[in-house]
C-alpha cells in the first residue's frame, strides 16, 4: 500500500513540474511569462506619465493635440475626453493624421475641417489640403501634443505627421510634446535598406530603415537632431516597457490605428507585405487579414506556398489561399495565393520575408507582375525593383544596403530611451 501512495505522489509532482514548465515556456509565437511582464499595474504609457507625475507640462494652457482612435489610456479612455474634462487643461483643438481623429477615413482618403462630433472642438485635417498645421491652425495655441500609435514601420504615415508638426510648432515658436507610446515589433531589431532621399515621399520622409526598432518618441528626437528640425521637444517617456516587449506583453489592449491595421499580427507582418502595395498584386486590403493574405487572379496558390515554404524562411509559414476583395486592388475577384502565418515572431524578419514574396511572385508570372514606381517609394529606393528584374537574390540584396544600416545604428543609439 505504501508503495503505491509513494509512486503515486511521485506521479503528481511530477506533472505539477511539467505543468509549470509548460506554462512558462515561450508558446512558438515568441510570447513567454518571463517577457510579459508589462501588466497594467506596471505599466504606463506616456498620456499617464503626463496626467500624474508631469501635468505642469500643460496645465493652464492652450492645448492643442494630434491624435486618433489610438490615443487611448490603459482603460481605453480617450486622450481627448481626457483633457477635454480636466478642470486644468484648455484643449482648444483637435489634429487629425491619415484617416482622421476618430479613424473613419480610408487610406489615401482626404479629410476636411470639420467640429469633434462629442467636444464640438475644431478638427484640422492633416491629411487634406496641407499635411503640416499651418500659423492659422495654430492661433492661440501654447503647446501642442503628439499622443498616436505607431506600428514601427518606416512608411507609416504617423511618424511624418509628427515631424511636420513638429515643424510647424518650432516655427511657431511653442513647445511640442510627444507622448510615448510601444513600438508593437519591440524596439530590438533593425533591419531594411535605409532610405535614398532622392525617394522621399509621405511614405518615407528621412533615411531611416524600412524596420527602424524606435518608439514615436525616440524618432521624434532623431528627426529632431539629426534632420535639424530644431523644436523645442519634450517626449513624455513610459514607465515599464523594455525594448523586447511586443505590444501584447505590456497589457495594453491593442487598438486599431487604421482601417487596415486590425490586429497586432497584422502590424508584425506589415513591413514585408506591404511591399505589395508597389505592384499590381492585392495585399488582402477589403479582406479580413489585410497585409497577410497576398494574392491576385493569374497567381497558383499551391504553388506559390510550395515555392515560398521550401525557401525555409525563420519563423513563418505560407499556407495556400483563395479570396475576394471588396475593395481596392481586384475588387470582386476570386484571387489566389496565400496566407502568412507568423510561426516565431522573434524570429521573423518581415522585410526579407516580403521582398522573398515579392521576388517569388514576380519570378513565377513574370509576364503579370508589376512593380510600380510606388514601389520604390515604398522600398527607399530604385535599386532593388531593379535587382529584382535582374534575377538578384535576397541575400545579395541585403549584403548591398548592410553598410547604411550599420551607420544608421550607431547614430541611433544615441536616441534610444529605453533598455
Amino acid at each position: 500500500m505504501k508503495k503505491w501512495i509513494v509512486m503515486l505522489l511521485t506521479a503528481m509532482l511530477v506533472l505539477s513540474t511539467l505543468s509549470i514548465a509548460f506554462a512558462n515556456h515561450d508558446n512558438g509565437n515568441g510570447k513567454s511569462k518571463d517577457r510579459g511582464k508589462g501588466k497594467k499595474d506596471q505599466f504606463a504609457i506616456g498620456i499617464e506619465v503626463l496626467l500624474e507625475d508631469q501635468k505642469h507640462l500643460i496645465e493652464g494652457k492652450n492645448v492643442g493635440l494630434i491624435t486618433n482612435p489610438t490615443g487611448v489610456d490603459k482603460d481605453l479612455n480617450s486622450i481627448v475626453d481626457l483633457l477635454h474634462n480636466d478642470p486644468d487643461v484648455n484643449l482648444t483643438a483637435l489634429y487629425g493624421p491619415e484617416h482622421g481623429v476618430r479613424g473613419d477615413a480610408q487610406a489615401g482618403q482626404y479629410v476636411e475641417f470639420y467640429n469633434d462630433e462629442v467636444t464640438g472642438l475644431p478638427v484640422y485635417s492633416l491629411y487634406g489640403s496641407t499635411r503640416k498645421p499651418t500659423q492659422e491652425m495654430l492661433e492661440g495655441v501654447d503647446v501642442l501634443l503628439f499622443d498616436i500609435q505607431d506600428v514601427g514601420t518606416r512608411f507609416y504615415t504617423y511618424i511624418y505627421t509628427m515631424a511636420l508638426a513638429m515643424e510647424a510648432a518650432k516655427e511657431k515658436g511653442i513647445p511640442f510634446i510627444v507622448l510615448d507610446r510601444p513600438n508593437p515589433q519591440g524596439g530590438v531589431k533593425v533591419e531594411g535598406p535605409v532610405l535614398d532621399p532622392k525617394f522621399a515621399s509621405f511614405v518615407g520622409q528621412y533615411a531611416i530603415p524600412l524596420r527602424h526598432g524606435m518608439t514615436v518618441g525616440e524618432l521624434a528626437g532623431l528627426f529632431n537632431e539629426e534632420f535639424n528640425i530644431g523644436a523645442d521637444l519634450t517626449v513624455v517617456k513610459m514607465k515599464g516597457w523594455k525594448r523586447n516587449m511586443f505590444y501584447d506583453e505590456t497589457g495594453l489592449e491593442f487598438v486599431a490605428p487604421s482601417p487596415n491595421m486590425p490586429t497586432l499580427e497584422t502590424a508584425l507582418a506589415y513591413p514585408g507585405t506591404a511591399l505589395i502595395e508597389g505592384t499590381n498584386v492585392s495585399e488582402g486590403r477589403g479582406t479580413t487579414k489585410p497585409f497577410e493574405y497576398i494574392g491576385a487572379p493569374f497567381i497558383n496558390s499551391t504553388e506559390l506556398a510550395k515555392e515560398l515554404n521550401a525557401l525555409e524562411l525563420q519563423g513563418v509559414a505560407f499556407r495556400a489561399a483563395s479570396f475576394t476583395p471588396a475593395f481596392s486592388k481586384h475588387s470582386g475577384k476570386l484571387s489566389h495565393g496565400i496566407q502568412v502565418h507568423i510561426t516565431d515572431r522573434d524570429a521573423y524578419l518581415p522585410v526579407e520575408t516580403g521582398l522573398h514574396i515579392v521576388k517569388t511572385i514576380y519570378d513565377l508570372y513574370p509576364g503579370e507582375v508589376t512593380l510600380t514606381a510606388f514601389f520604390n517609394n515604398l522600398i527607399g529606393n530604385d535599386w532593388i525593383a531593379q535587382g529584382i528584374k535582374d534575377g538578384m537574390t535576397v541575400e545579395e540584396m541585403k549584403k548591398q544596403w548592410k553598410p547604411e544600416l550599420k551607420k544608421f545604428e550607431k547614430v541611433r543609439k544615441n536616441y534610444l530611451l529605453y533598455k
